[in-house]
Parts: structure tokens; C-alpha cells; sequence
């Protein structure tokens, strides 16, 4: 409709009106002539209007609205016109959702939408291809139904996806996929599943790489180490010259076997996801071992060693793991404070599980270093870490017995103030006192 529409229909009934009095001028019935004019127009108003009801009703999408003129032609052409570019904004929709869905389609990796309830909505092919989906049967079911593994059932329901999902593909052992999930709209997921097979296997043979060498590494330096200790008890035997260099292959091949313990311990943490012997561990009872280690670490050092537990709070998981674990953590503290220092260890739960801290009044540890520390031999300095006979292993070996605990370390650490590392394990792995 025109900017004078409103002008147009008034004068129109001005004209009706008119017409109206004329007729009533020549009859002398002005009344009457004017109702029998307006309730004609009311009733050709009427019809036009009930033309309007039963197209919106039996219309086809592209049926274009029936003629008419006057006010209710202008009314009908309005239509049309919307009506032709809805019709053009929903042929752009079309091509940009096409275009996409072809990219997807190309695309190696897959791509899946799930609603708020974790059921399927969309795919592309790869989908199919990695994760076995079936068009159209699979629309709508959960996707907790279809990929049945404990671990992604675990990692969906927890809506913590800042880490990737590595497990096996539902088709086959032999191909490993990498699965990544995002938030958006109103609380859906867009599930990326990538296929990592090549890494795996890369990954896997360097495993096998180091485990191997370190097992065949351990002999020798045990037969290096049973003879150099031999000579240095019968060093009155041995010319004096040589007393020194036997101290330093003695020194130097206890590191060898120390590093060569932590390889292996480490290979063994990673060949299962989660610890065999998943029992109750009292960690009151291994936390005060600990510290009793730790004091006599600190020896004339004298660090004030603190010890707060929440009594009766126990853990699910392999007391060993566990406490190679807290040892680490607790003994890094005894090397890198220095003496009369302060360490504090804490453990205690709340309603999102169970913790364990270990602060530390040391030197502390610059921020860029922090993301790095659980990688395998990084050193923050490292003449300070061969001074103590470290193998920087310690904290990667933390790292992988939390993930097989479904734990996570976190790092808090301020330059000439100290460092707090605590251990955060989620409720599923606390068992706590009955009431």
C-alpha cells in the first residue's frame, strides 16, 4: 500500500456517502439510502475479506493471493509483494544452507548437532563414516545411545569440555577418534570428532620406545651399580686417585636408575586408563607417612612441615599411585623451600569432592613457566634441578595418576611468595564417613 492509502479510503466513503444522499434527494429517503448503500459496502467488505480467510487457509507456498480492486486490491497486492520477497529471502537462506552443508560434507572430520537433551539433529557423511550414524533412522535418538562408551558418557554428562575425548571408534579398535564438544545457542552441542589414528600410533610406539629402552637401560646399570659399590667397600684396595671418580659414576648412576624408574613408572601409568586396584585408600594414615618422610628429607634444613586433615576422608584408587603422587608433590616442596621454610599440607572435601594442597613459602615460579610444568623434563632452572637430583619427572608423573583418578592438579604459584599445588578430585572418587 501507498503513502495515501489512509486518503484513498476516506474517499472512497466520502464518495459513497454521496452518492448515498443523492439517491436520497431524488426519493426523499435519506435513510434508507443510506443504509442500504453502507451495508452494501459492508457486505462487499465482507466477501473481500472472507476471500482473504480461504486463500491463507488453502493457499500452496507459491500461490499468489486472489485479484481485486479498491481498498482490498491494494490490500492483495501488498501480499504479493511480501509474499515475493519472503520468497527470495528464502531462496538465499537455501543457498547459504546448502553451501554449508556441501563444505561439511567435504570435510574429513565430523560434524554432528545435538539439541539441549543431547539428541541428534544433524550429521555430515564423515559422521557415518567414523561413528557408524544412520540417516534417517538415527535422527533424534541420544547420542549417549549410539556411542556407548562408559568414558564419553562420563565426559558428555560432566559439561566440562575444555579437554578432547580420545577412546576407540564404535566400528573399530583399530581407529582412534578424537572427540571435542561445544555450547552454543540455547544450551545444544556441536560434537567435532576428528580421526587420530596416525597419532595414536606415533604416541604409542614412542611409548613402547622408551619402556623398552629404559627396561633393557636397567640391567647394565644395575651390574655398573653392584660393582661400583663393591669397589668403593673395599676402597682401602683401590688406589686413592680413583676413590673420587667411583663417588661420581656411583652418584651419577643412582640418577640413571632414578630417572630409569620414572620412565617406567610413567609408561606403566599410561598403557590403562584407570588404576586396577580401585579400592578405598586411607589417605589420613598415607599423608602422615609423608610427612614423617619429609621431615627426615628436610633433616637439618628444619622446614616447619604442617599437616591438616579432614579425619576418615577417604579416596577410590590405587594406594601406590596415590601416593607417589603426594610424595612428589610434598618432597618437591621440602628441596625447592629453602630451610626454615614453610610447608603446609591440607586435606579436606566439600560438595564438589575432595582436595589436597601443598603450600610452600619457596622462591615460587615465574607465570610463563606454570602451563608447562607437568610436561616431561621441562625445568624451570635447570642447574637449580640437577642440584637436587631431579629427573623432571616428577610433576608428569603426578599428572597422569590425577587423569586416572579423574583428577586434576592445579597450579597457583607468586614470585618470593611461595607456590600451592592442589589436587582436585571430583565426588565420584570421595568416599565419605557414614553418618
Amino acid at each position: 500500500m501507498n503513502r495515501n492509502w489512509h486518503g484513498a479510503v476516506l474517499r472512497r466513503l466520502l464518495l459513497l456517502v454521496s452518492a448515498c444522499l443523492l439517491v436520497g434527494l431524488v426519493t426523499g429517503e435519506y435513510a434508507w439510502a443510506l443504509v442500504i448503500g453502507l451495508a452494501g459496502h459492508l457486505g462487499w467488505t465482507l466477501s473481500q475479506l472472507l476471500r482473504l480467510h480461504k486463500w491463507l487457509q488453502e493457499h500452496k507456498p507459491d500461490e499468489p493471493p486472489p485479484d481485486g480492486y479498491g481498498m482490498w486490491g491494494e490490500v492483495f497486492d501488498s501480499i504479493y509483494h511480501l509474499q515475493r520477497r519472503d520468497q527470495k529471502v528464502r531462496g538465499r537462506l537455501q543457498a547459504v544452507i546448502d553451501r554449508v552443508q556441501e563444505s561439511t560434507a567435504a570435510l574429513k572430520d565430523a560434524v554432528i548437532m545435538l539439541d539441549s537433551q543431547g539428541n541428534l539433529d544433524w550429521w555430515n557423511i564423515a559422521a557415518e563414516t567414523l561413528l557408524g550414524l544412520k540417516t534417517p533412522q538415527d535422527s533424534g535418538q541420544p547420542i549417549t545411545n549410539l556411542v556407548r562408551d562408559p568414558r564419553f558418557k562420563e565426559y558428555f554428562e560432566s559439561n566440562n569440555f575444555h579437554d578432547p575425548l580420545d577412546l576407540p571408534s564404535p566400528l573399530t579398535d583399530r581407529r582412534r577418534l578424537q572427540i571435542q564438544i561445544t555450547r552454543y545457542g540455547n544450551h545444544e552441542h556441536l560434537l567435532l570428532v576428528r580421526d587420530v589414528t596416525r597419532l595414536y600410533q606415533l604416541e604409542q610406539m614412542r611409548k613402547d620406545f622408551v619402556a623398552n629402552v629404559s627396561h633393557e637401560l636397567r640391567t647394565p646399570l644395575t651390574v655398573i651399580a653392584g660393582y661400583l659399590e663393591t669397589m668403593l667397600d673395599n676402597v682401602e684396595a683401590v688406589n686413592p686417585r680413583w676413590t673420587r671418580a667411583l663417588k661420581q659414576m656411583q652418584e651419577q648412576g643412582g640418577r640413571m636408575q632414578n630417572l630409569l624408574n620414572d620412565l617406567l613408572l610413567l609408561a606403566k601409568l599410561e598403557a590403562t586408563d584407570y588404576p586396577s586396584d580401585n579400592h578405598p585408600v586411607d589417605i589420613e594414615l598415607m599423608l602422615q607417612s609423608i610427612k614423617s618422610d619429609a621431615q627426615a628429607l628436610s633433616g637439618e634444613q628444619k622446614h616447619q612441615i604442617t599437616l591438616q586433615v579432614e579425619p576418615q576422608l577417604k579416596l577410590k584408587g590405587s594406594e601406590a599411585e596415590l601416593r607417589s603422587a603426594f610424595s612428589n608433590l610434598v618432597f618437591n616442596a621440602v628441596k625447592y623451600t629453602p630451610g626454615q621454610g614453610q610447608i603446609h599440607i591440607r586435606w579436606w572435601g566439600d560438595a564438589s569432592g575432595a582436595h589436597l594442597s601443598v603450600q610452600d613459602t619457596g622462591p615460587g615460579i615465574e607465570a610463563k613457566h606454570l602451563p608447562r610444568l607437568t610436561e616431561r623434563f621441562y625445568r624451570v632452572d635447570s642447574s637449580r634441578a640437577s642440584s637436587t637430583g631431579g629427573t623432571g619427572l616428577g610433576l608428569a608423573i603426578v599428572k597422569h595418576v590425577l587423569l586416572r583418578h579423574r583428577a586434576l592438579l592445579d597450579i597457583k604459584s607468586t614470585q618470593g611468595q611461595g607456590s600451592t599445588f592442589t589436587c582436585n578430585f571430583p565426588p565420584m572418587q570421595v568416599v565419605r564417613p557414614r553418618p
